[in-house]
């Protein structure tokens, strides 16, 4: 059996969290409660090029809010 979060031939969504943080999910299972979809579905390296555009701070939010406001 082949691991579903390492399957260069999977479809593959991008989630966030309520922190702005991603994940690359295998479309075929549920999306886990606190993530949303925000693209796919999409062969792997298509979402990991999402993943690399859009999520440039990897603080999370509140973490940058707070180290920002100083």
């Amino acid at each position: 059996m082949t691991n579903p979060f390492e399957n260069p031939e999977g479809n593959y969504l991008v989630l966030r969290n309520h922190e702005g943080q991603h994940s690359l999910w295998p479309a075929h299972l549920a999306v886990p409660a606190g993530w949303e979809t925000v693209h796919g579905e999409a062969g792997l390296d298509e979402c990991r090029e999402y993943v690399e555009r859009y999520w440039t701070d990897m603080r999370p939010v509140s973490l940058a809010a707070r180290m920002d406001s100083r």
